[in-house]
C-alpha cells in the first residue's frame, strides 16, 4: 500500500509520494540536492566558458551550441566569465532548483 508521511506544513498524515498536501497545499519534499555540481559548473564556465562546455554540461544544449558558433567572438569568453562569478556566489539549494 505505500508508506505514510507527515506534511511538512501542516503535520497531517499524507502518502510519501505527495508532491504537496492535499490538506494545505504545502510541497513536500523539495529536492535540493541536485544531480549536477555546482562548482563543476563553475570550473567548466572558468577554463571551457568560452566553448559553451558549462552548457552542455547543465543540459542547455542549445546555449551551448550558440557557445560554441560565437567562441571566435570572445563574447562567450566574457558572458562564461560572468557566469563563473554567478555560480560560485549562488547557493547549492538555487542551482539545483535551476539546474537540478
Amino acid at each position: 500500500m505505500g508508506s505514510m508521511v507527515f506534511c511538512r506544513g501542516c503535520g497531517k498524515e499524507i502518502h510519501e509520494s505527495a508532491k504537496a498536501c492535499p490538506h494545505c497545499g504545502a510541497t513536500q519534499g523539495i529536492n535540493t540536492q541536485g544531480t549536477k555540481s555546482r562548482i563543476a559548473a563553475a570550473l567548466l564556465a572558468f577554463f571551457l566558458g568560452a566553448f559553451g562546455v558549462h552548457k552542455f554540461y547543465l543540459g542547455k544544449i542549445g546555449q551551448g551550441f550558440l557557445y560554441l558558433i560565437f567562441c571566435w567572438t570572445f563574447i562567450p569568453s566574457i558572458i562564461a566569465f560572468i557566469e563563473f562569478i554567478i555560480y560560485l556566489c549562488d547557493s547549492d539549494e538555487n542551482f539545483a532548483k535551476k539546474y537540478g
